[in-house]
């Protein structure tokens, strides 16, 4: 197994500055806007650019939500291992809202459609947008495409894309691994 860095720590903050001008060029004060980290991973990046546009760029009174999508897979029920589902935490009603759903990498496409699915239990947005760290080109099972996103890469066969958060892993990195 190897593994090439795609994106240092210093590449991932200056990505992440870039995302955030790009959603304050759309979204201006953010009164209509509300931020959803995609469970698990895309809660790292969602609350990173949470911070980021409060404390840099002060914004403030920024909606953020998290929206576990665990049972609204199309192959939940198609694994052996128990499922451990995560903590869904919305606390304000989307009906007539701009969401931007936040994920870490856009892989098939199906966690973003069981993420439409599942973002109905909360009302109607009146829009839904899609930012992304990184965007896998061909690998779309789904016609999904981000509206926002940090890099594209071209992963192929059984290369995997791996996001590390200081949060979690105790670095900020991106590698391509190959198996």
């Amino acid at each position: 197994m190897s593994q090439k860095v795609l994106l240092t720590s210093k590449e991932v903050n200056i990505i992440l500055h870039r995302l955030a001008c790009q959603l304050i060029e759309k979204h201006l004060d953010f009164s209509d806007t509300i931020l959803v980290g995609i469970q698990p991973r895309g809660t790292f990046l969602a609350q990173r650019l949470k911070d980021m546009l409060e404390k840099e760029y002060n914004i403030s009174k920024i909606a953020l939500g998290y929206l576990d999508i665990t049972f609204f897979r199309d192959d939940f029920r198609r694994t052996n291992k128990p499922l451990e589902a995560n903590k869904t935490q919305i606390n304000f009603i989307v009906e007539n809202k701009k969401v931007v759903f936040i994920d870490d990498v856009l892989y098939t496409g199906r966690s973003i459609r069981s993420a439409l699915t599942a973002i109905q239990s909360f009302g109607r947005p009146s829009e839904i947008e899609l930012l992304v760290l990184i965007d896998r080109r061909f690998s779309r099972h789904l016609p999904i495409q981000p509206d926002y996103r940090g890099r594209q890469v071209d992963a192929i066969n059984d290369e995997k894309v791996k996001v590390c958060w200081k949060e979690q892993d105790g670095e900020d990195a991106v590698y391509l691994i190959n198996k």
